[in-house]
């Protein structure tokens, strides 16, 4: 699954041709690895320069590459199997099971996807930050909020604006020195990408944490922090984005918390201070 997962974080920008190579390649593996670059072709309906192509462009020389990955991991095909759809009819033992498994494959394609230069560069612009504005829509606005509240308990100054408009006149104001992160599964949420434009005009640093590389968030990112995302179903994929995103920002906050032993003690005391709600 992280071998998928650095494959479904570079399927941001492909030509079409060479999304339906990769399209055939997370769909069928074993049939990738087992087969010529004409016969890959033919199946996915592309020409052969575009098999190796697609192949190039998802990290690897080339399909001869390509395959000797394909082999080394044919030992965990199960993984390689696609998620069923749950139907009207679906128990709800089989619901569980499909949230189960929609969390297990994004936090393990997490590991594929993630690189983590840009997760060093991501905590070093962080404790720098003088502050630090969170954004996210919908599904996403939840993983913005856990941010802020995490790394204010590191002593990190850190605004979360849910209003669309209010967001964007703070963020205008903001200059060197000041950091935004923008949270988008898609990459391409409107709202997000306007915050994040504002940022990069104000010339604040600009922190995307999103699905998939080439898309317009990451690529109008200072630093992108992808994620993956594995080929989950409609249905859970929304769920299973937000598990890893909700991972990138603990692991940003427990590595700035560490880096500096004052942070950390700060945060041994917010845990110790917090109410008991239980």
């Amino acid at each position: 699954m992280q071998w998928i997962g650095s494959i479904q974080a570079r399927t941001g920008d492909l030509a079409a041709s060479e999304a339906k190579v990769v399209e055939l390649l997370l769909a069928d593996p074993l049939f990738v690895g087992a087969s010529t670059t004409a016969q890959v072709a033919a199946r996915a309906g592309v020409s052969p320069p575009s098999v190796i192509r697609a192949a190039r462009a998802i990290g690897f020389s080339g399909f001869t590459e390509l395959k000797i990955e394909i082999a080394r991991a044919r030992g965990t095909t199960g993984f390689f199997a696609p998620p069923g759809v749950l139907t009207a009819g679906a128990t709800t033992a089989a619901v569980l099971e499909a949230s189960i498994r929609a969390g297990t494959d994004a936090l393990t394609a997490l590991g594929g996807a993630l690189e983590l230069s840009a997760l060093e560069r991501a905590v070093s612009t962080i404790e720098q930050a003088r502050q630090v504005i969170a954004f996210g829509a919908g599904p996403s606005a939840t993983v913005a909020a856990d941010a802020v509240f995490r790394l204010r308990a590191v002593g990190v100054t850190t605004i979360g604006i849910a209003d669309h408009l209010s967001a964007m006149i703070a963020t205008r104001l903001l200059g060197p020195g000041d950091v935004v992160i923008a949270i988008s599964s898609t990459g391409r949420t409107s709202t997000t990408l306007a915050i994040a434009d504002a940022a990069a005009s104000a010339g604040a640093s600009l922190i995307a944490i999103t699905n998939q590389y080439g898309t317009p968030l990451a690529t109008l990112a200072n630093i992108a922090l992808v994620v993956g995302g594995a080929p989950l179903t409609a249905q859970m994929a929304a769920a299973g984005s937000r598990l890893a995103q909700l991972v990138v920002i603990d692991a940003l906050v427990a590595a700035v918390a560490l880096r500096d032993p004052q942070r950390s003690r700060r945060a041994e005391r917010a845990g110790i201070d917090l109410p008991d709600i239980a």
